[in-house]
């Protein structure tokens, strides 16, 4: 009997030890699970915590594993395999061959580890992208920051010590050419954040106000210069009239799809309230874009010092757009990881962690996007206008063909619609593109996104604000120095046109997400029907919006 008891005792002792080990083994995998929690607030709320202490997975029973991804904070706890119920084991007198031996640990069942969501383990990828296209960015910054003050050197040393002649000229430049330009900066700030407000407040108006205050504004522009009986003002004034004729037909083409565009800008701009500081991003872009134009200004005057006046001055005017563009697709960048994050992930991302992300990881794409996409949504203009044409030209329609099928395979691998995977998940400018397009080929949302006019109407909006600062700026040139009035016009034109732009990433990064996200999942909880409905009734036929075509109508039937 003494056996036996001891043999009962040290089972329920060893039984003991089990449950006490398993409820640490729980409290560990729930410490674990928290961890996880504060890992992924703090990957959102700060940068650069990468230490992590794992000694208490040393002491981990081996049949619970975890699996642990410390780089991607992914970690995922696999409960041990419930274990068979042993039979009693049998009364016996004590006998050295029956004296109870120490119980060694069971042997591990091996399991399946689970596979983990591709997003989760790359939510946090800290390479850099697009690294050729951040060097070559970097290093123009550097080489237009030492021509820029190499040529404010050359217009203070010619309006000091200059000729009696360049001081005059020069003096008379910055008279009656500066405080125009800055003027025009300043409207434009203020025009930007006006357009943004007005957007997020009232959408649905302010949709069909931007295209067709656009039209008018654009046109009474041209209308002005034209009033001035200069050569130079009349050039410019043909070319905004005929650009605002564009716009008005333009506006009579979308005049069906604005419905739908406002719902989906409604509902895309729900979660802005809830970041209250998504704006901030905005902030600094401005503020930098506004002292690096008003350097830039000063440079132009140096510049008619120089050599070669015209060549240098358009060498900077191209910088500047470039510059511009990727301080507009961070602001992008950012605003699309913090709603995308939302959409994904339910997470209340910190946006200042995510501006940071913007300004360093993924700096590489957004200089590689400002590059292409302008010029593949140019592209694209020009491919729908081709495929509007009418007639039997065998030639021109195998044109239009060609060049749609060029715009085709380009779209595959640059578009505007990348973003969002490049700020979600940390990919470059190319593979987030070709991503992005299989996921709305999955979905079977090609035709509902070319009918998208959020873009058009962002550009619109930057459009009008240019054509408010041509108007304001060239009716006081006109009366102080009407020979520069051409001149300025343009510049006023372009600075709020950029300006603009860059508030109004954050409704259009606010739309891209909303359509990524939804053929990402479309069976999340924050979307709601409205995506299917619209593509159930394109493929029905009863929607009445005329799509854009991907072929011309000469070639869809061969």
């Amino acid at each position: 009997m003494g056996a036996t008891e001891l043999v009962e005792e040290r089972e329920s002792d060893g039984g003991e030890e089990r449950d006490e080990n398993e409820k640490k083994e729980e409290q560990e995998v729930k410490d674990v699970e928290k961890g996880e929690v504060g890992f992924q607030e703090e990957v959102v709320g700060s940068h650069g915590h990468g230490d992590f202490h794992v000694s208490r997975m040393q002491r981990l029973n081996p049949s619970n594993p975890l699996r642990i991804v410390i780089n991607s904070a992914t970690r995922v706890g696999t409960p041990s395999p419930p274990q068979p119920a042993r039979p009693a084991r049998p009364a016996h007198p004590a006998h050295p061959a029956h004296r109870a031996q120490p119980r060694s640990a069971p042997t591990p069942t091996p399991t399946q580890t689970p596979t983990p969501q591709p997003s989760l383990t790359t939510l946090n990828s800290r390479a850099y992208t697009n690294r050729i296209s951040l060097f070559v960015f970097l290093l123009h910054t550097v080489v237009a920051v030492g021509v820029v003050g190499f040529l404010v050197f050359k217009g203070i040393q010619g309006l000091i010590g200059g000729a009696e002649s360049i001081k005059r000229k020069e003096k008379k430049v910055l008279m009656h050419y500066l405080p125009q330009v800055e003027a025009a900066s300043l409207l434009s700030i203020t025009l930007a954040f006006t357009w943004q407000k007005a957007v997020r407040e009232w959408p649905t108006i302010m949709l069909h106000f931007i295209l067709w205050s656009s039209f008018l504004v654009t046109l009474s522009a041209g209308i002005l210069l034209i009033c001035f009986q200069k050569p130079p003002t009349d050039g410019v004034g043909v070319c905004f009239i005929a650009f605002a004729i564009g716009i008005g037909l333009y506006a009579c083409w979308v005049t069906q799809r604005i419905g739908f565009c406002c719902k989906v800008l409604i509902k895309s701009l729900e979660p802005v309230s809830k970041f209250p500081d998504l704006n901030q991003p905005i902030y600094w872009m401005l503020g930098a874009g506004f002292l690096w134009m008003s350097l830039w200004i000063l440079a132009v005057i140096g510049a008619l010092n120089f050599y070669f006046p015209p060549l240098v001055i358009i060498a900077l005017g191209l910088s500047l757009a470039w510059t511009a563009e990727v301080m507009r697709n961070i602001a992008n960048l950012t605003v699309s990881r913090v709603i995308a994050l939302y959409y994904l992930r339910g997470m209340q991302s910190n946006t200042q962690f995510c501006f940071q992300r913007a300004l360093t990881r993924n700096l590489g794409s957004a200089c590689l996007a400002s590059l292409f996409v302008p010029a593949i949504e140019a592209l694209r203009i020009v491919a729908r206008g081709l495929n509007l044409l009418e007639g039997e030209d065998e030639f021109m329609f195998s044109c239009a063909h060609c060049c749609l099928r060029v715009m085709e395979s380009i779209f595959r691998y640059g578009n505007g619609w990348a973003f969002v995977q490049i700020a979600s998940y940390g990919k470059g400018f190319v593979k987030a593109s070709q991503d992005t397009w299989e996921l709305f080929e999955k979905e079977e949302m090609e035709p509902i996104v070319d009918s998208d006019i959020t873009s058009s109407i962002c550009f619109l909006t930057g459009v009008c604000s240019g054509s408010i600062c041509v108007i304001v700026v060239a009716a006081w040139t006109a009366r102080v120095h009407q020979s520069f009035t051409a001149t300025i016009s343009l510049l006023a034109f372009f600075i709020g046109y950029l300006m603009t732009r860059i508030a109004m990433a954050v409704p259009h990064a606010c739309v891209s997400c909303y359509y990524v996200c939804y053929a990402e999942n479309p069976e999340n909880r924050l979307f709601d029907k409205m995506i299917k409905d619209r593509l159930n009734m394109m493929k029905s036929g009863r929607d009445v919006v005329v799509p854009t075509p991907r072929v011309p109508r000469q070639f869809a039937a061969t």
